[in-house]
C-alpha cells in the first residue's frame, strides 16, 4: 500500500489509522470467547502501530498521524471488553508518539467518535452520528494541531469520566 502512495503521489503527508472490528464477546458465559481474538486485535491495534512504523521509516517528518479510536477508549464496553481494550491500546500508542514527536514535530491526533454511521454498524439499533460529522470535526483538530477530536456526544466524555465516573461505568454497562 506504502508503495503505491509513492507510485502515485510520490510520498505521504497525512497517515489516517481508520479500521476497526467490534466483536461481541462475553467471557462470563465461558463459551468460546477468544475465537478469533488474534485477527481482532490485529486489525484494531497491532495494524495501525505496523503502518505507522512503516510510514515514519519512510517518511519521518510526517505532517500527521490520525489514530481513529472510539470512545470505547476511554470506557469499554460490556459486551465487547476485548474492542475496548484495543482502542485504549491504540489511545495509549498516540499518547506515546506524541510525546516523542513534541510540540515541533510530527502532529498525532486521536478521533474518538461515538457510534458512526458506518457499514460497520450496519443494522445496529444504537444513535450514530453521520461520518461527515467526523470528518469535520477531525479535519478542524488537524487545522487547530488538538491532540484529540470528541466527535458528538463523545465531547463530554472525559469531563463525565472525571466528575461522574460510576455514572459513566452503569451507562456503559448497558451498552
Amino acid at each position: 500500500m506504502l508503495k503505491s502512495v509513492v507510485d502515485r503521489f510520490g510520498k505521504l503527508d497525512v497517515l489516517v489509522n481508520n479500521a476497526g472490528i467490534f466483536v461481541d464477546r462475553d467471557f462470563a458465559t465461558g463459551s468460546n470467547s477468544t475465537k478469533d481474538l488474534d485477527s481482532e486485535l490485529a486489525v484494531n491495534m497491532g495494524a495501525p502501530i505496523y503502518l505507522t512504523g512503516e510510514a515514519l521509516r519512510r517518511w519521518p517528518e510526517l505532517d500527521a498521524i490520525v489514530f481513529v479510536t472510539s470512545g470505547f477508549a476511554l470506557v469499554s464496553p460490556t459486551r465487547a471488553p476485548t474492542y475496548g481494550a484495543a482502542k485504549a491500546g491504540l489511545h495509549g500508542f498516540a499518547e506515546g508518539l506524541r510525546r516523542q514527536f513534541g510540540p515541533n514535530g510530527t502532529h498525532v491526533l486521536e478521533v474518538l467518535p461515538p457510534a458512526t454511521d458506518t457499514q460497520m454498524n450496519v443494522g445496529k439499533s444504537v444513535k450514530m452520528i453521520p461520518a461527515s460529522a467526523v470528518a469535520a470535526v477531525t479535519l478542524q483538530a488537524l487545522k487547530s494541531r488538538r491532540s484529540m477530536a470528541l466527535p458528538g456526544t463523545t465531547k463530554v466524555l472525559p469531563l463525565l469520566m472525571r466528575v461522574a465516573p460510576q455514572m459513566m461505568s452503569r451507562s456503559v454497562g448497558k451498552m
